[in-house]
């Protein structure tokens, strides 16, 4: 899964720039369902894989987190994302590439790789 992620950049960028809700502190893993994704909070994965992690581990014990990788996404913002224009040229992929590994990538971070598999 490649699932949005808790990091102090990440908290800037959702909580200010994103619609959908960002709950770190929020108490547990539910959210109102007032329709598709309306009510989703975005930090759930990290509250769930890297919060809570014991819970998750102790109450899906047939499963077992192979993987948590955050990574930081410069390449993902500066190309528009999903519904946005292009604001980098394609000739500065390497330049963006760069600066991801210079900055490193858990402070940075705003997405995670998450890899589980079935015991």
């Amino acid at each position: 899964m490649i699932e949005p992620w808790v990091s102090t950049w990440s908290r800037l960028i959702y909580s200010r720039l994103h619609n959908e809700p960002f709950e770190p502190d929020a108490k547990d893993w539910s959210f109102p369902g007032t329709g598709p994704l309306s009510g989703a909070n975005g930090a759930l994965p990290w509250i769930i894989f890297e919060r809570d992690r014991h819970e998750f581990e102790a109450e899906f014990s047939e499963l077992q987190i192979q993987a948590v990788r955050p990574f930081m996404p410069f390449r993902y913002l500066v190309s528009g994302g999903v519904s946005m224009r292009q604001f980098m040229p394609e000739a500065t992929f390497n330049l963006w590439r760069g600066l991801e590994s210079w900055f490193g990538a858990h402070r940075w971070s705003m997405f995670a790789l998450i890899q589980v598999t079935r015991r």
